[in-house]
């Protein structure tokens, strides 16, 4: 029995010091990291760890907007091709909308039409959203006011010219690591973090803002910082009356938040389903318009998915971009393959939720499965003329 004792004196005096040794050295973080990710058999965020943080509620309408269902609903099944790449990516949700009517949906693993999951950096095309919406509401002047006009950690050094609108267009020259997989990246420790503002409050730039493009996840998170500053409101409360209340979500959306400050990830972690992520590809297809009132700018719209950089057609403002067969395309993506896919020449959205995605093509921003999407989507469309 002593060396059970000792045994069991060891394990506490270790996890006692490591304790202290993390606090130290300012990665204490690991610890929740571990206990939410390894400890759940991932070795990233997943969909639905939403569940181990706390959580702002982005609250729907009082008056539900269901979609309209087409009159062939559900009658042409996913090509094999789509099946296959379904199971073997983890695919939780499979939504095609034509003409502003429900064509094909699709769900697995237990997941319905009322499942919510974690859309990571889907996010930030609503964050990017808010930013619209409050240059609209006249609480932000334009995409060139300064950041440092509500943080004046900014003035001074590199950043004293950043503006709201590098920050939408990640352009902002911030020295961040966008390293998914690395627990010791500043992506990774803003994930488990418990002060976030403070956090990013501490970046500093390294590079001339304004000047090219570098996906940082930190300048969404700063973002929403200003959009909250200058509103006066908390994220979530103000995306749930600028856009979810308005465009007639079905289901209250959960967007976490660190544990100091109630400050939402606004760079990722809306969990919500694919119906109401869905509606952010209508309004932008319909130039900022819902059901025929402007609650988003059209010019804010038209610039979001335009490039900003010629060096950088992939992206504008908070959107992704492409190009399918001389088609504009534009689109939300996240994590794990997480996709709001808009191509407006067709009145076409595309909507895909799930576990995994397929790797990126070489030399490209796009990964092999966004375009079997878009592929098995129009063979299934073919179908439907034939």
């Amino acid at each position: 029995m002593k060396w059970l004792k000792r045994l069991l004196i060891g394990l506490i005096a270790f996890t006692l010091i490591l304790s202290i040794v993390l606090y130290v050295f300012k990665i204490d973080y690991l610890l929740k990291a571990v206990r939410v990710t390894y400890f759940n058999g991932h070795t990233t965020a997943f969909l639905e760890d939403y569940k181990y943080f706390d959580n702002r509620k982005i609250k729907k309408s009082t008056v539900a907007q269901p979609w309209n269902l087409a009159k062939n609903y559900n009658q042409i099944k996913p090509t094999e091709k789509l099946k296959k790449l379904h199971k073997q990516i983890g695919t939780v949700a499979f939504l095609i909308i034509k003409n502003d009517s429900i064509w094909h949906e699709n769900y697995f693993d237990n997941y319905t039409k009322d499942s919510i999951s974690n859309s990571f950096s889907m996010a930030k095309s609503i964050v990017t959203s808010a930013l619209g919406k409050a240059i609209m509401d006249g609480k932000i002047k334009n995409l060139d006011q300064k950041v440092s006009d509500f943080f004046p950690e900014f003035k001074n050094g590199l950043s004293a010219e950043m503006t709201v609108g590098d920050l939408a267009s990640m352009a902002s020259g911030l020295d961040w690591d966008e390293s998914y997989y690395s627990p010791f990246s500043i992506t990774t420790k803003a994930y488990f973090d418990e002060d976030l503002n403070t956090l990013i409050l501490g970046l500093k730039g390294i590079e001339a803002p304004g000047k090219k493009y570098k996906y940082l996840s930190g300048n969404t998170q700063l973002l929403a910082m200003c959009i909250q500053k200058a509103t006066g409101k908390s994220l979530a409360d103000y995306v749930s009356e600028s856009f979810w209340k308005p465009m007639g979500a079905e289901s209250d959306a959960l967007w976490q938040t660190d544990k100091e400050n109630g400050m939402v990830k606004a760079y990722c972690c809306i969990a919500s389903n694919a119906r109401d992520f869905a509606r952010f590809g209508k309004l932008y297809l319909n130039h900022g318009k819902w059901n025929g009132t402007q609650i988003l700018d059209s010019a804010f719209v038209a610039k979001s998915v335009t490039p900003r950089f010629k060096s950088s057609p992939q992206y504008g403002y908070g959107w992704w971009l492409s190009n399918y067969k001389n088609k504009k395309v534009f689109y939300m993506r996240g994590h794990l393959g997480q996709y709001t896919i808009v191509i407006p020449q067709d009145q076409l959205i595309i909507v895909r939720l799930g576990h995994r995605d397929k790797p990126k093509i070489d030399g490209s921003p796009y990964r092999k499965d966004f375009y079997i999407y878009l592929d098995e989507t129009y063979k299934m469309l073919e179908q439907n003329k034939q």
